[in-house]
């Protein structure tokens, strides 16, 4: 992947579809949320780190973190973390003369550098830790889902009248168009993924993930890491709630409903897979017998799902690959951000793209409906609300991003 630094804390980096800019605040969050195998981390002289506490934000001068907690090698401290997209720019930013910077003790870095260490205030060597081996996703798809979860809360007020505007032949090519994109991105996520880990812990990785979604991602992914399928078939009764205890300081907890605690979702997975072990396998086998339809040819949603009989589909994907184990919006979130590219990944896969396009939305926020509905894209008889013209507004808002800070790729040719 070849970057090029950009303004200072920037870098832009070419992606599937064309440049986009990954900033150093991006880092950050990785950072904070410890969105990276923990794991295999360790500094480029080869010390195992592990973080036992990231740190405090600092979003005023001076290191991103305060009074973090860590063990390097054995040896535990307690200090400041800088975090750079390389090692010069600790330089760079006038850091080795600033006695703001005296505590630090961990130099965390996004590209991988052949230096052994950083050198600090009066001459002290900081060890250094590069992150991008260590990443659960790329670089591309780390910027996507920062832009949808920033777009997530911004109001559609200013969007609203530009689409409008548009003529509905002409905006449903271009949702249709931002729908394809969308859903080759995923297909290419899941390639990496299945390539990086194996076919099981794929769609172990990301069954954990979305039923993390959408604050407890990075902890539901650590979990992953730690205690792989095999472990979970026989588990015992009060395995999730070991787990829970384990990574216990990991969960994020403010304002999540109920039926999103971390502890209810590993429960909800123990049961998954106590009914279904191999389900991995069970996907598989039912790839075959999915219908074989394209993105182009499923926007009369409707039409489509009562000519591939809707429930029929439904009851029978849920019961081979979930035991019914799983329900409500996250299941056709799980099956539209996960299996469905999984499966498409694969080789012999079938098209599957009209039938992601085609499925029910999974969780989204509601003024996308609601916006969807009043530009008569989605209606209640013929266009009933699909995943896939949901996925094609939001391509389209990442492409035009009302807050104009572009941290995901922008499509060639899309429109303003």
């Amino acid at each position: 992947m070849n970057q090029q630094e950009g303004e200072r804390g920037v870098a832009e980096i070419q992606g599937l579809y064309g440049p986009f800019s990954f900033p150093e605040k991006l880092l950050q969050q990785i950072w904070l949320r410890r969105d990276f195998d923990l794991t295999r981390a360790c500094t480029t002289d080869g010390r195992a780190v592990r973080v036992l506490h990231p740190g405090r934000w600092n979003r005023l001068g001076g290191p991103d973190f305060k009074q973090a907690r860590i063990e390097i090698g054995g040896d535990f401290f307690s200090g400041d973390i800088e975090l750079h997209l390389h090692e010069s720019d600790w330089v760079a930013h006038g850091h080795s003369d600033d006695p703001a910077y005296e505590h630090v003790v961990l130099h965390v870095i996004l590209f991988p550098t052949t230096e052994p260490a950083t050198i600090g205030c009066s001459g002290l060597r900081l060890p250094i830790l590069p992150l991008l081996p260590l990443l659960n996703h790329d670089l591309e798809e780390y910027a996507a889902d920062e832009a949808i979860e920033r777009l997530a809360d911004h109001p559609l007020a200013k969007v609203r009248g530009e689409l409008l505007q548009m003529q509905p032949a002409q905006l449903q090519a271009e949702l249709l168009r931002m729908a394809a994109m969308r859903w080759e991105q995923k297909v290419h996520y899941a390639k990496m993924r299945v390539a990086r880990l194996g076919w099981d812990a794929a769609c172990h990785h990301t069954a954990l993930e979305i039923l993390g979604y959408r604050f407890n991602r990075a902890s539901m992914l650590a979990v992953a890491t730690a205690h792989p399928l095999s472990e979970w078939g026989s588990a015992a009764v009060d395995f999730p709630a070991t787990i829970h205890a384990r990574f216990n300081e990991r969960w994020h907890r403010q304002s999540i409903r109920p039926a999103n605690h971390p502890l209810t979702r590993l429960h909800q997975y123990a049961r998954w897979v106590s009914y279904r072990p191999d389900w991995p396998q069970q996907l598989q086998r039912l790839s075959g017998k999915l219908p074989s339809l394209e993105i182009t040819h499923a926007f009369q949603t409707a039409a489509v799902r009562r000519a591939h009989r809707w429930p029929d589909l439904t009851k029978q994907l849920v019961y081979q690959v979930f035991g019914d184990a799983l329900g409500g919006t996250r299941l056709n979130t799980m099956i539209c951000d996960g299996l469905l590219p999984l499966l498409a990944s694969q080789p012999s896969a079938v098209a599957l793209s009209g039938l992601w396009f085609a499925w029910p939305p999974g969780d989204i926020p509601s003024k996308y409906g609601r916006l969807l509905r009043e530009l008569g894209i989605s209606d209640a008889r013929n266009r009933p609300l699909s995943h896939g013209i949901v996925q094609g507004l939001i391509g389209w808002l990442m492409a035009n991003d009302p807050a104009d800070q572009p941290t995901c790729p922008t499509p060639a040719g899309s429109g303003a």
